[in-house]
């Protein structure tokens, strides 16, 4: 993966937490940027710690799997994409509250950067730079997490499925250019 793609692919990871985001700041009767900052912290942190486990996953496993690395990177991530979409269309509904204590984030940040987890193994398995990846992910889904905080307590929920969806599909493509680059 090109620096390109590590910077889409990052902003795919973002849109579960920026999705989250809009709904923390629908909850929010006035900006507060205290609480955003903690949000964006929390997402960023969790996406950025997700990929460096499942990097050290992937790197204890490689040699088993080296013949079908690519098939398993493609896999995981299109997957990703797969489900991103998905629950978008079932419209399940985030948590809105806003709450920003230590459970509430942790859980939520945990739902939102599990799907890092397997692009950490992808990463491991690409043989790519982590450091770059998991750089790249933290301060774009910080950034996302902020925007998100602010663009749901300007605008509302119309942008909540869009994030999701374009999210998948950022995914979806990124997988394809792996096996397609095999």
């Amino acid at each position: 993966m090109g620096f390109t793609e590590i910077i889409f692919m990052s902003i795919g990871l973002g849109m579960d937490a920026f999705a989250v985001s809009i709904c923390k700041g629908l909850s929010m009767t006035k900006m507060n940027w205290k609480k955003a900052l903690i949000i964006a912290l929390y997402f960023g942190i969790f996406q950025a710690l997700m990929p460096v486990i499942g990097y050290l996953l992937g790197n204890h496993f490689y040699k088993t799997i080296e013949k079908i690395a690519n098939y398993i990177a493609f896999f995981l991530i299109f997957a990703i994409g797969i489900n991103m979409i998905k629950e978008t269309i079932k419209n399940e509904e985030e948590d809105s509250n806003e709450n920003v204590d230590f459970k509430t984030m942790s859980i939520l940040a945990l739902a939102t950067s599990i799907d890092a987890l397997a692009v950490g193994i992808s990463i491991a398995c690409l043989k790519e730079k982590l450091l770059i990846s998991i750089t790249s992910i933290g301060i774009i889904t910080f950034s996302l997490s902020i925007l998100g905080v602010k663009i749901g307590n300007v605008f509302g929920e119309k942008y909540r499925k869009i994030s999701q969806v374009l999210g998948g599909i950022i995914l979806i493509i990124i997988a394809i250019k792996i096996l397609l680059n095999k």
